[in-house]
C-alpha cells in the first residue's frame, strides 16, 4: 500500500507508537498503513456514512488488522472514549467543520497529546480553535497534489501553551530589503498569521506563494464584483477587501523565501 503525498505527510507526523483515531477515515487507508508500518500500535477509523464505512471494514479485513484497527460508525469524536487514544487525525474537510467536530467532542480530548489536521479550506478556523483551546501549533506544512494545495497543521498539548501561543502569534514587522536603511516593509498581524500560518510564514516556498497569489486573484475578482454597487454594505465590503489585498501583497513581498 502506498499513501498519497498528503496522507504520507499526515502519517509522518504521528507520534511513534501512538494509539490514534482517524475521523472521517473514508477507506481507512491511513490507519491501515500506520499500523502495518509500525507508526501506530492501534487505530480507530471513524466514519459517519455507510458506503465509506463498509469500504473501511473491507480494507481492514483484507489487511488482516481487525484486532488492531477498529472501524466504527459515528459522528466526529463520538466514536472514541476519553483516554482511548493519544493522537487524532482529521483530514479532507473544511476548516469550519473540523473546528465544530473538535468543539462538539472536546470532552473526548482528555489524554490526547497531538492533533494532526488537514483542512481543505478555512485553515484560519482551525488555527483560531486551537489558539482558543490552548493547543500549540508545533508544525505546519503545505503540499501540492493533483492540482490542489493542502495545509497540514500539527498541534500538541504542552505545558504553558497559552504563553507559547502568545509568542507564536505575536505581530511581526517584516523588512522588504536586506539594507537596514530601507524602511519599506509590512506588518504581519495576528489575524494574518491565523490566516496564513505562523510557521508557514517563517520561510516560504513556491507552493505557498502559488496559493496566496491565487487567493489574491480570487479576492480581486470579488472586489471588482462589489465595487460598482452603491449599497453601503457593498461599499464597506469593497473597502475591507481592498485593505486585505494590500496587506497580503505587502506581506508576500517581504516574507523570507526558500533559497533554490
Amino acid at each position: 500500500m502506498k499513501l498519497s503525498s498528503r496522507l504520507q505527510h499526515i502519517a509522518d507526523r504521528l507520534p511513534p507508537g501512538c494509539r490514534f483515531a482517524d475521523i472521517g477515515s473514508d477507506h481507512a487507508l491511513l490507519p491501515v498503513w500506520a499500523v502495518k508500518h509500525g507508526a501506530a500500535v492501534s487505530a480507530v477509523a471513524g466514519e459517519v456514512n455507510d458506503g465509506p464505512l463498509e469500504a473501511a471494514r473491507r480494507q481492514v479485513a483484507e489487511a488482516g488488522l481487525s484486532q488492531s484497527v477498529s472501524v466504527r460508525k459515528g459522528d466526529g469524536l463520538e466514536v472514541i472514549a476519553p483516554g482511548e487514544v493519544d493522537a487524532i487525525t482529521i483530514a479532507g474537510m473544511g476548516g469550519a467543520l473540523i473546528s465544530s467536530i473538535l468543539e462538539a467532542g472536546v470532552d473526548k480530548l482528555a489524554g490526547v497529546k497531538r492533533l494532526i489536521l488537514q483542512p481543505n479550506v478555512g485553515e484560519d478556523f482551525v488555527r483560531r480553535w486551537l489558539l482558543e483551546h490552548d493547543w500549540y501549533v508545533t508544525d505546519e506544512t503545505i503540499v501540492a497534489e493533483d492540482g490542489k494545495i493542502y495545509e497540514i497543521i500539527t498541534a500538541d498539548a504542552v505545558p504553558g501553551a497559552a504563553g507559547l501561543n502568545e509568542e507564536l502569534y505575536k505581530q511581526r514587522l517584516l523588512q522588504q530589503g536586506q539594507d537596514e536603511s530601507d524602511k519599506s516593509g509590512a506588518v504581519l498581524t495576528k489575524e494574518l498569521l491565523l490566516m496564513m500560518g505562523p510557521r508557514l510564514t517563517v520561510q516560504v516556498g513556491d507552493v505557498f506563494l502559488n496559493k496566496w497569489n491565487a487567493e489574491i486573484s480570487k479576492l480581486e475578482n470579488i472586489q471588482r464584483s462589489v465595487a460598482g454597487s452603491q449599497l453601503p454594505a457593498s461599499q464597506k465590503k469593497e473597502q475591507e477587501l481592498s485593505l486585505l489585498i494590500k496587506q497580503l501583497k505587502e506581506v508576500l513581498a517581504c516574507l523570507p523565501k526558500v533559497k533554490p
